[in-house]
């Protein structure tokens, strides 16, 4: 029998490559699987793993898969990495958070390798001051998230469409969310002051109007490119807050209380919601953190 030291000794260490840049900063609000929001976010490849040699034909890629790692997983939080931590059962949200199964028949972030695996849609290799940056939609990743690995999705190999899907077999049922006129005005008061006069007219919030700054046609840079994906509040945003919190981010024990505030986080500003009376979520206030 392997002690555990023998155990330590069989890590496979990866190296990071990048890290995702998101407009979700906390856990709470994250989207539980790929592609049910169509959130866009980047990732930002670290040398020497960002040039743009390594990317030459994924753009021919509609989709790619992404490797990750639970950051926010207190294990890996902290650096407390040992054989010990292992739970054999977790308990999913989709089953409303009290029933056990066993962590290999789940997704949940408290597995042994602390590795995430996503399909997210491909909108853009962007090549800004001679670095790569990757403009993805869909993603189930906050702010900060390491990235170990990036691959093409290749849908004849990939795509299978005759499966058994255990205790999720279809998307989760989506809550109704209103906004009530005082939290709207919030939202469009902190959009009108942080905002460029030209971001109105942009609804696609996916960064395609930035151009490479190495071209000479704009100003761009990783910084400002990152920054107007990850920070600035457009008028597009209420739409992505209110399919985030149609998902119902709220803990499945907490699902039947009424009029209880919870708060998400979204780029610049604080999102507080409660569920009303009707069986909605309403977005009660929208405050600059």
């Amino acid at each position: 029998m392997l002690d555990e030291n023998s155990l330590l000794d069989n890590y496979h260490q990866a190296p990071v490559i990048g890290y995702h840049r998101a407009s979700l900063s906390q856990k709470f609000g994250a989207p539980r699987q790929p592609n049910l929001v169509a959130l866009t976010s980047v990732i930002e490849m670290l040398a020497p793993y960002d040039t743009p040699a390594a990317f030459d034909g994924l753009d021919k890629f509609s989709h790619i898969w992404v490797s990750w790692q639970f950051h926010h997983n207190y294990r890996y939080k902290n650096n407390n990495k040992t054989s010990s931590d292992f739970r054999a059962q977790v308990r999913p949200p989709r089953l409303g958070g009290n029933q056990k199964i066993g962590v290999f028949a789940s997704r949940s972030m408290y597995r042994p390798s602390g590795l995430g695996l996503s399909v997210v849609k491909l909108e853009q290799v962007k090549i800004v001051q001679g670095r790569v940056l990757l403009i993805i939609k869909g993603a189930d990743m906050i702010d900060g998230t390491p990235i170990i690995d990036v691959k093409p999705y290749v849908a004849y190999s990939d795509a299978l469409i005759q499966t058994e899907n255990g205790f999720a077999p279809t998307a989760p049922e989506l809550l109704n969310v209103t906004v009530t006129d005082a939290a709207n005005e919030q939202f469009m008061m902190l959009v009108n002051t942080g905002e460029p006069s030209n971001a109105h007219s942009d609804t696609s919030n996916n960064d395609t109007n930035i151009k490479d700054a190495n071209t000479g046609s704009n100003s761009a840079t990783v910084a400002s490119t990152i920054h107007r994906i990850q920070n600035q509040l457009i008028t597009s945003d209420m739409s992505i807050i209110k399919e985030l919190i149609a998902q119902d981010p709220r803990p499945a024990y907490r699902r039947i209380e009424i009029a209880t505030p919870f708060v998400m986080r979204y780029k610049s500003v604080d999102v507080s919601f409660q569920l009303i009376e009707s069986g909605q979520l309403q977005i009660t206030a929208v405050a600059a953190i």
